[in-house]
């Protein structure tokens, strides 16, 4: 890449508090930088959250001499010293993550904390990515976004308004600089190096990506020292659009996380609020709050920065392991109230409703049957009201 590709700008929005901690997100291939649209109003609450194009997505220029993953991992950083950001946290999908490993392999001092959405150490055989690269060198990106579909979404997500938009950020990408992205993808093996990234990392995989499936996810996790994995059901390479709520939720928990966890109870009551709004939702919370009176305000206050923002917030368990466990307490103690809430936030965090009926079977056996025969009557409830 020639100095002056590596002056150019990529296009970027900025959402958040300019004094918010920062965080960059990357995208997938062929996307533009509205494929993080479903979650950075939550992030932007906590986070000065930066998105960028790929050159030639989106309202990125293309930028002659841009072949690699490391020249695109230039590029972020020049676009991270253009807006005053030195250490800054990162997550990116497909091609946007494995440019987040590389920024965090050979930048460790540039980066907070790492998350690979849908990505992979390898991105297959390189021949692959050759022959998609000359096909759209030669008739454009139309063919490929004639099959996009099929690898990015399930069949169910495929005619979704959001699929559909996203689905023109392809057609209307420049042919060159996507052949480019194909080169660089052909030429990425990150595999013998994973050992040597030394960031928190997360690794989010859709169960149904046919494009880096479950395995490559796997690979990333046991090859980066203390990685977590996080895997989405019913969800395929663009898992954030398709399952917006459980990707989300494993950002916040991520991104809360040790080292940066709260430090002083503004901080954790700022954090709670943000998880709390994540797994229980807007309206839930809005309507507590409305009812806040001076006598349970400290109490609202109380659970906000110790349940949410001290418990919830730590990395030792996923969002899907904690909600099972809460659903087991509740189904114990008779609280049907909370039990009817929890089950609504297992479901934002990703848990289906195969996984909660089999926690309360489970609670069956070490709750008793009364109990689980009651918290199967209102779980099925809430399943019919939420899951369409």
């Amino acid at each position: 890449m020639t100095n002056d590709a590596a002056a150019q700008p990529l296009h970027h929005r900025t959402d958040g508090a300019e004094s918010a901690p920062p965080l960059i997100l990357g995208p997938s291939l062929g996307t533009s930088l509205a494929v993080w649209d479903p979650q950075v109003p939550a992030l932007a609450r906590g986070h000065r959250v930066v998105r960028w194009d790929l050159p030639g997505h989106g309202d990125s220029p293309p930028v002659p001499g841009v072949t690699t993953v490391t020249d695109l991992g230039r590029l972020v950083l020049g676009l991270a010293d253009s807006l005053g950001i030195d250490r800054f946290a990162y997550a990116g999908i497909s091609l946007g993550g494995a440019v987040g490993a590389w920024l965090a392999l050979h930048h460790p001092e540039r980066i907070e904390s790492l998350a690979i959405v849908c990505s992979s150490a390898r991105f297959g055989d390189p021949a692959g990515w050759q022959d998609r690269a000359a096909l759209v060198r030669a008739k454009g990106t139309g063919p490929v976004a004639e099959t996009a579909a099929t690898r990015w979404f399930t069949p169910a997500f495929q005619r979704a308004p959001a699929a559909e938009a996203l689905l023109e950020d392809l057609r209307a990408a420049d042919p060159e600089a996507y052949a480019a992205c194909c080169d660089a993808l052909a030429a990425y093996d990150l595999r013998a190096d994973l050992p040597r990234i030394t960031a928190p990392t997360l690794v989010i995989a859709g169960r149904e990506d046919p494009a880096t499936p479950v395995a490559h996810a796997r690979e990333l996790a046991d090859g980066i020292p203390g990685a977590s994995l996080t895997e989405v059901a019913r969800a395929s390479h663009l898992a954030g659009v398709e399952r917006p709520a459980p990707v989300l939720a494993a950002l916040l928990g991520h991104l809360t996380a040790a080292p940066g966890r709260p430090a002083d109870d503004g901080s954790r009551h700022s954090a709670g609020m943000t998880v709390r709004r994540t797994v229980l939702g807007d309206e839930h919370v809005d309507r507590s709050i409305a009812r806040t009176t001076a006598f349970t305000s400290v109490f609202q206050d109380f659970i906000t920065r110790y349940a949410w923002g001290e418990i919830w917030t730590r990395p030792g368990l996923s969002r899907q392991t904690r909600s099972a466990i809460t659903l087991t307490a509740l189904i114990a103690h008779g609280h049907h109230e909370e039990l009817a809430m929890h089950v609504r936030a297992a479901l934002r965090n990703g848990l289906t409703p195969e996984d909660i009926q089999e926690v309360m079977l489970q609670s069956a056996i070490y709750c008793g049957v009364p109990a689980a025969n009651a918290a199967f009557a209102i779980a099925n409830r809430i399943l019919e009201e939420e899951v369409q």
